[in-house]
């Protein structure tokens, strides 16, 4: 009767231990919210991306608009358009916002050739002749503008030493013909 038994105490405690539910509620909460709040911050950054894409879009496209105007673009014509890209992606940070603006135009034999180009933040889109090989006219020209944005998540993005999370690289192309004539030249 003076003897301890330890495996009798815990087994009794273990039982004991099963039996109370005091906290349970607390416990589930810890492991279940951190995941909770990882899907709505990823919610939140995954529709700002849609939102930063959309806008890229549009600033490529309002950018070859402007430039497709006129017959002939000065260089303040050129900053004006390239501004008004810019100001499409507002509210996004528009220091990682590079543009490359080729106007081209064919020969008599629809053979492409750039008349001019302007490129700012990024490096020139290598493949814009190949790009244009489908539009070939004779004695025409079409307007290619590349954007390119990389978009930071807010809440998801991190880095850590070369390794980075959750930059989104986004490039878009819009193409566009002169409207007052068939090739855009620069002054």
């Amino acid at each position: 009767m003076g003897r301890f038994d330890m495996f009798y105490f815990l087994r009794s405690l273990l039982i004991k231990w099963a039996r109370c539910r005091d906290g349970v509620a607390a416990i589930e909460s810890a492991f279940v919210f951190p995941l909770l709040a990882v899907l709505l911050v990823g919610t939140y950054d995954m529709g700002s991306a849609i939102l930063a894409g959309q806008k890229a879009i549009r600033a490529s496209q309002v950018t070859a608009d402007l430039i497709a105007r006129d017959s002939q673009m000065s260089d303040g014509m050129i900053n004006e358009a390239i501004m008004a890209g810019e100001l499409a992606l507002q509210p996004f940070d528009t220091s990682v916002y590079g543009v490359d603006i080729v106007s081209i135009g064919f020969d008599d034999d629809a053979d492409a050739y750039i008349e001019w180009r302007e490129t700012r933040n990024m490096t020139p889109n290598p493949d814009v002749l190949a790009a244009v090989a489908s539009l070939a006219e004779a004695n025409n020209g079409v307007i290619v503008v590349s954007i390119e944005y990389e978009y930071d998540p807010l809440f998801l993005g991190f880095s850590i030493g070369k390794f980075t999370v959750g930059l989104v690289p986004m490039r878009e192309i819009a193409f566009s013909r002169g409207r007052k004539s068939a090739i855009v030249e620069r002054i």
